[in-house]
């Protein structure tokens, strides 16, 4: 347990940090189930569309250092070529 001071700001500020990384997490893998979701109904137009809303949020992610940048550009590449092999 945190004995300083400085050492008890520190466990709070983390827990705050923590809190708001696990909300934009979440956020980030509801966005991805949404193309997910999009493209096993079969529906190549909603899947775009859901496709084109989960690109800037992954980027978001991936620039503020909550997702490994190789994780979003593979996370965007399974997921548009998941779409684009909807089209054969």
């Amino acid at each position: 347990m945190a004995n300083t001071p400085q050492s008890k700001k520190r466990a709070r500020q983390n827990e705050k940090a923590r809190k708001h990384n696990a909300s934009l997490r979440s956020m980030t893998r509801t966005y991805i189930k949404n193309v997910v979701k999009a493209i096993d109904s079969g529906n190549q137009e909603a899947a775009k569309t859901a496709y084109v809303a989960a690109v800037p949020v992954i980027d978001r992610m991936a620039d503020k250092g909550l997702l490994h940048k190789n994780k979003a550009a593979r996370h965007k590449s399974r997921l548009n070529g998941r779409i684009k092999a909807m089209a054969s």
